[in-house]
């Protein structure tokens, strides 16, 4: 069965990204620049591109965190990083300019949208936890998406 997923206007599919294109790179790290810039004190940061090639790896494998390649940077700056991108709202940012910048490539299809959500057992608990209704209030943790008509998706939240 073939993969459903985002084409080109020519209708070919897209390769699967693994790595950070530099047209991609080009609209991503002003956001970074300007929302994370680099430290001014201390130790230097670990490269950007490298930390964000590792999350996107990271996100379409489904690995640990300590399992990444060892091509990518340390699996704690890593992790470090996207926590702090992930606190600062810079991964909401880019993924706005994102799906900003396909919907004036005409490549959102706005007119059709559909949301699926499910729930899951969030046994160490955290602050994004509450009682699972489906599992007799235990604490859990649900996740919804919101897809457009290509399945491309528009928005998550957890």
């Amino acid at each position: 069965m073939a993969e459903r997923g985002a084409t080109t206007t020519e209708g070919k599919p897209l390769p699967t990204i693994w790595r950070v294109p530099d047209e991609l790179w080009e609209r991503v790290e002003p956001i970074l620049s300007e929302y994370d810039p680099p430290k001014k004190i201390g130790r230097p940061r670990v490269d950007r591109r490298a930390v964000l090639d590792a999350v996107v790896f990271r996100l379409r494998t489904g690995c640990q965190w300590n399992r990444l390649p060892k091509e990518f940077p340390d699996d704690s700056s890593v992790h470090r990083a996207f926590q702090r991108w992930v606190g600062l709202g810079v991964l909401d940012r880019i993924w706005a300019a994102l799906v900003e910048e396909c919907e004036e490539l005409g490549g959102v299809e706005w007119e059709w949208q559909a949301a699926d959500g499910a729930m899951g057992k969030a046994r160490f608990g955290g602050d994004l936890t509450d009682p699972n209704p489906t599992d007799r209030a235990k604490k859990g943790v649900k996740r919804s998406v919101l897809v457009e008509a290509d399945g491309g998706p528009l928005a998550m939240v957890m």
